[in-house]
């Protein structure tokens, strides 16, 4: 205990007898700590805006259209298939979902949304915060996610007008909201819900499909009876309904167009990131340690152990770090109050507090050549004696 106290004194002395130097390698350790932390907040963002809303689905399974290589865009159901899939054994519930994309033109300022029609208490639907679910048909009735209320300052019952191309013409539609659920997000955008046929009316659309009123479903969400029997499901599904393949949640989600890769590159430029901040900090206290050789030979030479040595250099190595990752973390934590809701930043993510325990175990990792080297000194050619 002697020892330990010992050398945290050694540490923090040093640190306040020379505030200069660790400031200002506390505000080098700062900077790398916000952009490691703006990086992770990337990372968590994108993910999110691409994989929020089939990552909330109230479903364990999702089918699409047989060779659809589990893309939602790529796969087109035909309608009868929903009735098919909730009668197999082990389905509790299953949920027509259909994808596509609008504007809002209504507001100051154009709003691009997804928009998707779904079954309202089914799965595909999110569950309600406020307001109520849209009427069936052909209803002109909208439920938002939250992070169209936060971008646009709608609320329920105001009424939205969409623009949709139409063959080669745009037309325009107005909808009432009715209702509001969680932060939804699809293909990086906010998402409104409608009713299938609204959908089928509302979306843009080619020459082609003009004629037809049928929604065709692009994927359906499955709800199990009991998650044991998720695989023997998934089997009973694609033997007893014809012209489909079945995926999970976690296989729809790394399917979802460049989201494998988007997300690869992000955790790349995190890794250089945090190899940078081993190199900077390495530096810093490997050139600390050459300074006062013979300070450590004079500690020896009266009698401080190697442990007492080696354990001040690594105490003074996490004292710094953690000055340097909590300014670093204020920073970060007043530059995401200035940010505007369209960007995909989420600074409370998993991976923030991943790169903060990262950011706090580089220290002693950058530094440990100096404090093996401030271990091996042998004090009598630390003070040119021997």
């Amino acid at each position: 205990m002697k020892n330990i106290f010992l050398a945290t004194y050694l540490a923090v002395k040093e640190v306040f007898r020379n505030k200069g130097r660790f400031t200002l390698v506390a505000l080098v350790i700062a900077l790398i700590t916000v952009l490691v932390l703006f990086i992770a907040a990337l990372g968590e963002g994108l993910s999110n805006a691409n994989r929020q809303y089939v990552a909330n689905l109230d479903a364990q399974l999702i089918v699409f259209l047989e060779k659809s290589d589990y893309s939602i865009t790529a796969s087109r159901l035909e309608t009868n298939t929903v009735k098919a899939v909730r009668r197999v054994e082990g389905v509790e519930d299953a949920g027509a979902i259909y994808t596509s994309n609008s504007e809002i033109v209504s507001l100051p300022e154009p709003q691009k949304i997804s928009l998707l029609g779904a079954e309202a208490e089914r799965p595909g639907m999110p569950p309600l915060l406020e307001g109520r679910y849209f009427r069936g048909g052909e209803a002109r009735e909208a439920v938002m996610d939250a992070s169209v209320a936060e971008r646009t300052g709608l609320k329920i019952g105001d009424e939205i007008e969409l623009r949709s191309t139409q063959g080669t013409e745009d037309e325009f539609y107005t909808l009432k909201i009715v209702g509001l659920v969680a932060e939804q997000a699809y293909f990086f955008q906010p998402t409104i819900f409608v009713p299938a046929a609204t959908w089928e009316l509302v979306r843009p659309q080619p020459e082609s499909d003009l004629n037809s009123d049928t929604p065709y479903p692009n994927i359906i969400a499955v709800k199990l009876k009991d998650l044991a029997q998720l695989e023997q499901v998934k089997l009973r599904l694609v033997n007893e309904v014809s012209n489909i393949e079945v995926a999970d949640i976690e296989t729809t989600i790394n399917n979802i167009p460049g989201y494998t890769a988007q997300q690869g590159t992000v955790q790349t430029q995190g890794a250089f990131t945090l190899l940078i901040g081993i190199l900077v900090i390495g530096g810093f206290f490997q050139i600390q340690i050459l300074q006062k050789v013979p300070q450590i030979g004079v500690l020896k030479a009266i009698g401080s152990s190697n442990f007492v040595v080696g354990l001040a250099a690594v105490i003074q190595i996490i004292v710094v770090t953690a000055m340097g990752v909590g300014i670093g973390a204020a920073l970060n934590y007043l530059f995401s109050l200035g940010l505007p809701p369209a960007i995909p930043l989420e600074f409370n993510g998993t991976r923030s507090l991943i790169a903060i325990l990262l950011l706090l175990f580089i220290g002693p990792l950058g530094g440990m050549v100096s404090i093996i080297y401030a271990v091996r000194i042998e004090p009598l050619k630390a003070l040119r004696l021997g």
